[in-house]
């Protein structure tokens, strides 16, 4: 068993064991568990809906799509009342029988959404609120990297001054998805003999590679050191460590990339079902979605929001990317079983030691 397939087993484990035997919360109050990305909730925004509420907040980090759906399988979906989960996974956590109805009924302020979000995945219609949405690209240190990137090879192929200074995504939906779109084709594609060519590249890549992991989003993130100068990252993770550091730029490469879209859903098993209709519906106050969408640095679903948003906020190309940028870009589908397998087969492959 791989490094990479124990550490997730161990986590979830660990997790099922914390979630089934957690004490009660502080104080009394009810507890509302939510199982998301690091840094995706703006920290004051949940303090003010545990104030008005009563009720403790706790959120479960995962690392990556994989990691979410391990900590998942192992409690059969149970232990968490929210989930932010990917555009492409929402299918088959319904298939599972894991996500409970989500309307303007439980969510009133779901008014505020732009539709647009939910025909990007029809699984997503009435059981989930779009959050979040953005772009896959590169980070780099502009006073360290002798030449700026502009295409995706310029991750892949990097330079020899680059060699151990590159960092790339642990997921394989993004990093096969980018090596797919360098060598031309769809980052959905279900060819063999695309998936083999891309990790062909992947693989020639790698004595290169420091680490496969998401970024650190505080002082201590490699691109922050310098010890790592070009990353593959989600642009508003890019933007969030500009914070620490000036010279982190984000770009997206010229061949286009990958657009995500990020939606919360409700647990079919939530233990604390009401908060967390409640708090989806907090989320989405305008108001507050457009001080969430500036905490975490990406682009918001919620119409009214936008609105509310600093004129350079909405101009910045690295939160909302140009329409060439978007021309040149594609949705990431969901796989067929057999092609996710072949190609999570294939991907597998890159992180063995």
């Amino acid at each position: 068993m791989t490094r990479r397939l124990l550490v997730p087993i161990l986590t979830a484990l660990l997790m099922l064991m914390t979630v089934s035997a957690a004490p009660a919360a502080e104080g009394g109050h009810d507890e509302l568990v939510i199982l998301n990305w690091a840094d995706y909730v703006d920290p004051d925004l949940i303090a003010a809906f545990e104030r008005q509420h009563k009720v403790n907040v706790r959120v479960v980090n995962y690392e990556d799509d994989d990691n979410r759906d391990q900590l998942l399988l192992a409690t059969n979906g149970s232990g968490y009342d929210l989930v932010v989960v990917n555009e492409t996974r929402i299918s088959v956590y319904r298939a599972h029988g894991w996500i409970a109805p989500l309307t303007a009924a439980e969510v009133p302020n779901l008014r505020h959404v732009d539709a647009k979000w939910l025909d990007k995945a029809p699984a997503a219609k009435g059981h989930a609120a779009p959050y979040f949405w953005g772009t896959v690209g590169i980070a780099y240190r502009s006073d360290l990297v002798k030449k700026p990137p502009q295409g995706w090879t310029d991750l892949l192929q990097p330079t020899d001054d680059l060699k151990g200074k590159v960092a790339m995504l642990s997921s394989s939906r993004e990093i096969l998805g980018m090596a797919l779109k360098a060598t031309g084709h769809s980052v959905n594609s279900a060819d063999h003999h695309d998936i083999d060519e891309a990790m062909r590249l992947l693989l020639a890549q790698k004595p290169y590679v420091r680490a496969y992991q998401q970024s650190l989003l505080n002082e201590r993130s490699e691109l922050v050191t310098g010890d790592v100068q070009m990353r593959m990252t989600f642009n508003g993770d890019a933007l969030t460590l500009k914070r620490f550091n000036p010279n982190i730029e984000y770009v997206v490469p010229a061949e286009g990339t990958g657009l995500w879209v990020d939606y919360i859903t409700v647990m079919a098993t939530a233990a604390n079902a009401k908060l967390a209709y409640a708090f989806v519906d907090f989320l989405n106050q305008p108001a507050n979605a457009a001080q969430n969408a500036q905490y975490a640095s990406f682009a918001t679903t919620n119409a009214a929001a936008e609105k509310l948003l600093p004129a350079a906020f909405r101009a910045n190309p690295a939160v909302y990317p140009d329409a060439k940028t978007l021309a040149n870009s594609e949705m990431f589908a969901a796989m067929p079983p057999r092609v996710l397998s072949y190609r999570n087969t294939k991907f597998s492959q890159l992180l063995q030691n």
